[in-house]
């Protein structure tokens, strides 16, 4: 719908600004602060962090539509002791100041019970704590988050000083008209809120819905009407009786890992040097992100080098169970210590193969495989790990249903994801408008719908 507009208007001074409503005054945010600071990481790092104690608060805490704590650390006590002047109190705005997530900036909400912020955040905490709605709504609107990025510091310009922080122009109304328009957008953007946790929830349930189509597939075919056999694997019950059930090294010629020492040998030049961050979700390696890595021609080289076709998967770290295919390799490329490279037999499609790991059944292996103290996989792991087996022609056609099914739900995602996009592009720029006085929405602050 289209909102009023104010009755007169004046220039502000301020080029991005453009005209404010005539009675509203321009001001600097560090004159409304009796404190803009951030803390840091304590003594020792993420080390320091307990099981719990005080919510330690980092950037991926803060966001633009909240302060969410799902993956809050803890820090102990005396930690927080230590770092008593970076607590963080029930009003306090927070703002991220570094990396790529600089700009967030959320309110603390009323009945927190307390916790403390590391050096990505910022606390801004104001004198006069009835100004706290409007001014966490302010630092979410275009303009303010235009400002954040013409000011931001240092060789890649990604973090923003407590000076910058403290000359950030605002407009302030009235206080009566503040709590108005906070209470206006707060309804507002609850509700765009709702409409985003929606699209998320099926995006879930589609991330899901592609996993179970996948792993249907590999493990019970494409015919619903095949005798079936038991597996001998207890948490997978039958498969098709005219499967084989076979182990990784069983169509493999090749098993190994990458070499250690290499790291040493990373460069602006050289062979591609694939590491498991390179491995995405989608079963593919980034080749176009991957460093690079000076390599001499010895039987280590030779060991550790891809060819179009191998299988890698992720065998430590916190990709540990990842899983990608080398369908063609660009040019020469080697893979890590954090790697196990599977070359497959031609009884089973590398990407089979691939799918197949990537599936329900080799994810449930892997992690049974590094159940307790044990971290990471080892080669034996990825060795006996579990495969099904029909014919090369019935391996084809899974692959192909499985393309076809998961780009119908990889579109729906697609259209989820823009959704959420455009939502999000709507609920800034209604707060933008409201808190500039480009719409005047004091007589909507109280009215259901908008």
């Amino acid at each position: 719908m289209s909102f009023p507009r104010y009755p007169k208007y004046k220039a502000s001074g301020v080029e991005w600004l453009g005209e404010v409503p005539q009675h509203w005054s321009l001001t600097r945010l560090g004159f409304l602060c009796e404190k803009i600071g951030s803390g840091k990481t304590p003594s020792g790092g993420s080390e320091t962090y307990a099981n719990e104690g005080v919510v330690f608060i980092r950037s991926q805490n803060v966001y633009d539509e909240g302060l969410f704590l799902d993956d809050v650390v803890y820090i102990t006590a005396e930690t927080d002791e230590e770092m008593a002047g970076s607590r963080v109190r029930d009003g306090d705005v927070l703002l991220n100041i570094t990396g790529a997530s600089l700009g967030r900036t959320c309110l603390v909400p009323s009945g927190f019970a307390g916790g403390n912020v590391n050096q990505h955040v910022c606390i801004i905490r104001l004198i006069d704590r009835t100004l706290r709605q409007f001014v966490a709504m302010f630092l979410k609107s275009i303009g303010m988050k235009a400002q954040i990025d013409a000011a931001q510091t240092g060789a890649a310009r990604d973090g923003l000083n407590f000076a910058q922080i403290s000359k950030l122009a605002l407009t302030l109304p009235p206080i009566t008209e503040q709590t108005k328009i906070a209470s206006f957008l707060d309804r507002e953007t609850s509700k765009i809120d709702g409409l985003v946790g929606e699209q998320r929830r099926l995006m879930e349930l589609l991330k899901e819905k592609r996993q179970a189509v996948i792993s249907h597939a590999v493990t019970k075919g494409l015919n619903p009407h095949a005798p079936l056999k038991p597996s001998g694997i207890e948490w997978l019950g039958d498969v098709p009786e005219h499967w084989e059930v076979r182990r990784v090294k069983t169509v493999s010629s090749f098993i190994t890992s990458g070499p250690r020492g290499w790291s040493e040998r990373i460069g602006e030049a050289g062979s591609l040097f694939v590491q498991s961050g390179d491995l995405n979700d989608r079963l593919e390696v980034e080749f176009a992100t991957a460093k690079r890595v000076q390599v001499d021609d010895d039987a280590e080289s030779t060991r550790t080098r891809l060819f179009d076709g191998d299988v890698v998967v992720c065998v430590t770290g916190a990709k540990t169970g990842n899983v990608a295919v080398c369908a063609t390799i660009p040019e020469a490329a080697y893979v890590n210590q954090h790697l196990c490279l599977v070359r497959p037999t031609s009884d089973v499609l590398p990407l089979f193969l691939g799918v197949l790991l990537k599936s329900r059944l080799g994810q449930t292996y892997f992690e049974v495989s590094q159940y307790g103290l044990k971290q990471g996989l080892s080669l034996e792991d990825v060795k006996e790990a579990p495969v099904l087996l029909p014919s090369v022609d019935e391996q084809r056609r899974i692959i192909a249903f499985i393309d076809t099914e998961t780009m119908k739900i990889d579109t729906l995602t697609a259209e989820a994801e823009r959704g959420i996009e455009l939502l999000q592009e709507r609920r800034t720029a209604l707060i933008s408008a409201a808190v500039t006085g480009k719409i005047d929405v004091r007589g909507l602050a109280e009215t259901e719908d908008v």
